[in-house]
């Protein structure tokens, strides 16, 4: 069995600590403690690195297409590696949760997420799981766009670091033979 873990973002350091880019950062936090190297892969536009997890190998993938053609790569990693949509799980960011929250889900509609959007049109169905990590929503009137794009304030940075320890500790227990609902359960909140 082969298993496909993206994590959404924009690529460039110019994005890099942004809110945009929770996916990015929570996959780099979740292969960490494995001994992963990511190459650049022109052809399917993603980063990706790859190991072996409970005797099945599994692919962290970070799309360079830019978060709103999130869905090329998806599409084409999960077609060059036949990988089954029940074997695929997208983390990115929501600004309709506060700052930390954790939600897991089995399917949905993209809630107007660009990168999931565009998933969901490659892959043409919204039954794949997905962890969303809270950005909360500009306090002030800054506009979205600018505020997905900025960096979080000390506060929220702190909340971060534990909330992708979190969504690291959630990962694992899935790829360590946990079914999804089961890590729902646990990790939720």
């Amino acid at each position: 069995m082969v298993k496909l873990i993206a994590g959404l973002g924009n690529p460039g350091s110019k994005y890099r600590e942004t809110r945009h880019n929770i996916g990015f950062m929570a996959i780099d936090n979740i292969v960490k403690d494995f001994d992963i190297t990511f190459t650049e892969n022109k052809i399917f536009k993603a980063e990706i690195g790859s190991t072996w997890v409970n005797n099945e190998k599994v692919y962290f993938v970070k799309p360079t297409t830019f978060m709103n053609n999130s869905g090329i790569a998806v599409k084409a990693l999960l077609t060059y590696y036949n990988i089954a949509i029940e074997d695929f799980v997208v983390i990115y960011d929501d600004l309709d949760m506060e700052v930390g929250k954790i939600r897991f889900r089995l399917k949905g509609s993209a809630g107007g997420h660009n990168g999931i959007k565009s998933i969901i049109a490659h892959l043409r169905t919204q039954e794949f799981k997905r962890i969303k990590i809270g950005i909360g929503r500009p306090k002030t009137e800054t506009n979205v766009i600018n505020y997905v794009l900025g960096n979080f304030d000390t506060k929220d940075k702190t909340i971060i670091i534990q909330t992708l320890d979190n969504v690291d500790k959630a990962v694992k227990f899935y790829l360590n033979g946990s079914n999804f609902e089961k890590t729902m359960q646990k990790f939720s909140g």
